[in-house]
């Protein structure tokens, strides 16, 4: 298949290009670069293009596509608390524009949307008939109405234009390429580890993620991609939940790192409990996680290592711990 990649140089985007790429695809990378990185993505790999655009702006790609994966927005703390009016617009402008496109194209459309949608969860675990506790004026609802918003406008396309859509709400996620700076907690912690700094803890550490490796992650992509007609939402996710102090103490005995922990107050509206309910997954996708956390966060390590040997998150910018 020919298939858009909007948001392919990210974290999440450049692996999904490479698992397309790996299975016979051809992928069509549109990234503005923003948040990111050229070097995630070997730009003479057969089967590649790599357009350097704004998704709010109309798409102007030549040729037939089979289907758009929309994983263009802002998703780190950082980054999205830096541009909330930039963070909105992708979700709004970002979203109709790639919708607007696929309508033309006859292409399927596979929104990737976040469990943010559920805020901070009154259920337990998160099903994809939750409509959600979101503070739409708290300060993380730039990123979670924005996806929001997406939702329900994917789902009008859907609806009244006859475009074949998916959703599928994705959980924490974690694995290489995740930038030391990038505000999530897996690879905060790593950075702080391996540089022997403190652990920043907000709260008393109980409040839980279920981490899923990319790689699992992205053959759920993949899986939702082909599912012509399944509108979804499907939550992907490891429903393997942790609380934040033992990802904690699971970074410091995996990198051997000397460092303590540093508590912090815990940020207006961060997610108590997050754990998804994968039954839909399951049965309509056949999809579960297979990467246990240990080895998982193991590879992230090695990775974080390798490439970012004088990282450095220094303590002045560091932000509330996210998904």
């Amino acid at each position: 298949m020919r298939i858009l990649v909007t948001g392919g140089a990210g974290f999440l985007g450049s692996h999904l290009t490479d698992a397309l790429l790996d299975r016979g695809d051809e992928a069509v990378v549109l990234d503005d670069m923003s948040t990111g990185n050229p070097a995630n993505l070997r730009p003479a790999r057969p089967g590649l293009t790599i357009v350097h655009a704004d998704v709010r702006a109309p798409l102007l790609l030549d040729g037939p596509f089979d289907a758009v994966a929309h994983l263009a927005s802002p998703a780190s703390p950082p980054d999205y608390l830096r541009r909330p009016v930039f963070t909105l617009t992708t979700g709004a402008l970002g979203t109709q524009q790639v919708l607007e496109f696929a309508a033309r194209k006859h292409a399927r459309v596979v929104l990737a949307s976040t469990s943010e949608v559920y805020g901070d969860p009154e259920i337990h675990p998160q099903t994809e008939n939750y409509w959600g506790n979101v503070n739409s004026v708290g300060p993380r609802a730039v990123y979670d109405e924005a996806k929001r918003y997406a939702e329900a406008l994917t789902t009008a396309f859907g609806d009244s234009r006859g475009v074949d859509t998916g959703i599928v709400r994705i959980f924490n996620t974690y694995g290489p390429r995740l930038r030391p700076e990038d505000g999530r907690v897996v690879s905060n912690f790593i950075a702080q580890a391996l540089e022997g700094r403190p652990l920043t803890v907000y709260g008393d550490g109980n409040q839980t993620r279920s981490l899923c490796y990319v790689d699992d992650l992205v053959r759920g992509l993949i899986a939702m991609i082909d599912a012509r007609g399944e509108r979804g939402p499907i939550n992907l996710g490891n429903p393997v939940e942790m609380s934040v102090r033992a990802i904690a103490d699971l970074v410091l005995r995996l990198t051997g790192s000397p460092s303590g922990l540093e508590w912090r107050p815990l940020p207006i509206d961060d997610p108590v409990r997050r754990r998804p309910d994968i039954t839909r997954a399951a049965e309509r996708l056949g999809w579960q996680p297979a990467t246990a956390v240990v080895t998982g966060i193991e590879r992230t390590i090695t990775w974080q290592r390798d490439n970012h040997p004088t990282a450095r998150v220094h303590p002045s910018s560091a932000v509330p711990l996210a998904s």
